[in-house]
């Protein structure tokens, strides 16, 4: 690995001055948005609905969309979306097709009692979910594309304010979320879940508007790299036609970013990273999965979790990232996975000290504090490692091939946090500590591998 030469901390910041992270800010701001409409918003919708805590954890199942995206990720990558690629450009095109799609979906939203079609929300749910997995497909490539292949100190800070607005399209989404529900709620709407969600259609439609501000450029030489791929797969055929085309051109855009991962990495080494990828986050999934239902479960409302979950924890979030950007700089990406995992683990004993001493709203900030450090730092460094790990003839693929097995970890495995709290006989304190252990894994499976791995971060 190559060592990264250290900046001053004035030095590194200005770093986010760069224009170019502005347009990362809003990328990751639309790629955050979906997860509060099938995350906490679908959980207390259904929640106060009265549904089980099990039921809106494998509810939670849809999720597990975004661990399959890499199987389509190829046909993002090359097909073209009729008419919006030509007006707007290829990637930008396939993102408004799928915000339209979020849009629908949150209209449909609109005129469904959960308790009488939980089969047509989780439907729904499952249409956001695809659309959104699918985004993030070429939501990241673009970011990524906004930063030059031997730019790593850029993309340090680029994967910063890609978490930086990834959270903010998550927490303050959520904000607008809770206290719209809340005060509909307060107001005598019986709909009032109903209602929210259009409200928050109208956000789609303003990060849509700003999208069209993000310059896409033409990648020619990706495009040349494809085809010859192509190319070679068809001169094992001896017969050009039709069919050895549309084979080549299958093979080639499926079996190059695969190919092209392991010739650069070497098989063990490979497999280890997508262990690795797989294990690092599984424990602050099972915790984000719950958390919600946690802080109601032990006496905070709708404006209390807001205040201290949505609105503080995206400002320390922010803080933070920016920060984690920083440091993923100055130590290296693969020291900076190994402290933020082991905080990580620490923090999330913080919750366990919330569970038995009861809904202490100084406790409650503290652990949202200390959470949202953990996190921050952990997404910057995660999100570092994978966009230095992809070849740039294949960014959309090989970036959602990487994420998504870390999201299989997060969103599948997850899924059962709720069959587990209820196993402990919902002993919240005892499922913190769990989650807390599982970081362990991979943090043992980096060590043997941290020498071997290829990245260009100076």
């Amino acid at each position: 690995m190559i060592e990264i030469k250290k900046q001053s901390f004035s030095e590194m910041f200005s770093i986010y001055f760069d224009k170019r992270m502005l347009k990362i800010l809003l990328l990751g701001a639309i790629s955050g948005f979906p997860w509060v409409l099938i995350g906490s918003s679908l959980s207390l919708w259904l929640k106060e609905d009265g549904l089980s805590r099990s039921t809106i954890g494998w509810a939670g199942l849809i999720f597990g969309v975004y661990a399959f995206n890499y199987l389509w990720a190829p046909l993002v990558d090359r097909l073209q979306v009729p008419f919006l690629t030509k007006k707007i450009g290829h990637r930008r095109g396939w993102i408004v097709l799928m915000q339209l799609i979020i849009l629908f979906s949150l209209i449909m939203w609109s005129i469904i009692n959960p308790t009488e079609n939980l089969a047509l929300v989780i439907t729904v749910g499952l249409i956001i979910a695809i659309a959104s997995a699918t985004q993030d497909i070429t939501v990241d490539a673009l970011r990524i594309e906004q930063i030059g292949e031997n730019e790593g100190k850029s993309m340090a800070a680029g994967a910063a304010m890609a978490v930086v607005g990834w959270w903010s399209g998550y927490k303050l989404g959520g904000v607008l979320s809770l206290f719209s529900a809340e005060i509909l709620q307060s107001k005598g709407f019986e709909n009032y879940w109903q209602l929210t969600f259009l409200i928050l259609g109208v956000l789609v439609i303003l990060m849509n508007i700003g999208l069209m501000f993000i310059k896409e450029s033409e990648n020619f030489e990706r495009y040349n790299k494809q085809k010859e791929n192509d190319k070679l797969i068809s001169n094992k055929f001896k017969n050009e036609n039709v069919f050895t085309q549309f084979i080549s051109w299958i093979g080639g855009t499926i079996s190059g970013p695969i190919t092209s991962f392991f010739k650069k990495n070497g098989v063990t080494i490979g497999i280890s990273i997508l262990g690795f990828i797989f294990l690092f986050k599984i424990g602050e999934a099972f915790l984000g999965r719950m958390s919600i239902l946690f802080y109601k479960e032990i006496g905070f409302s709708k404006s209390d979790i807001a205040f201290y979950s949505k609105g503080l924890g995206w400002i320390t979030t922010v803080a933070f990232t920016l920060v984690g950007g920083w440091f993923a700089i100055r130590s290296g990406v693969i020291k900076a996975l190994f402290i933020s995992g082991a905080i990580m683990a620490l923090t999330n004993l913080m919750f366990t000290v919330l569970a038995w001493s009861g809904a202490s709203e100084l406790l409650f900030a503290a652990a949202v504090l200390l959470d949202d450090l953990a996190a921050a730092f952990a997404t910057v460094a995660f999100v570092t490692f994978i966009s230095l790990l992809v070849d740039r003839n294949y960014t959309a693929t090989q970036y959602a091939l990487l994420a998504s097995i870390g999201t299989a970890g997060r969103t599948i495995m997850a899924s059962s946090s709720g069959s587990l709290v209820d196993w402990l006989n919902g002993d919240w304190g005892i499922f913190f500590i769990i989650t807390a252990l599982m970081v362990i894994p991979s943090l043992i499976l980096l060590w043997f591998i941290r020498k071997k791995i290829i990245l260009k971060e100076n």
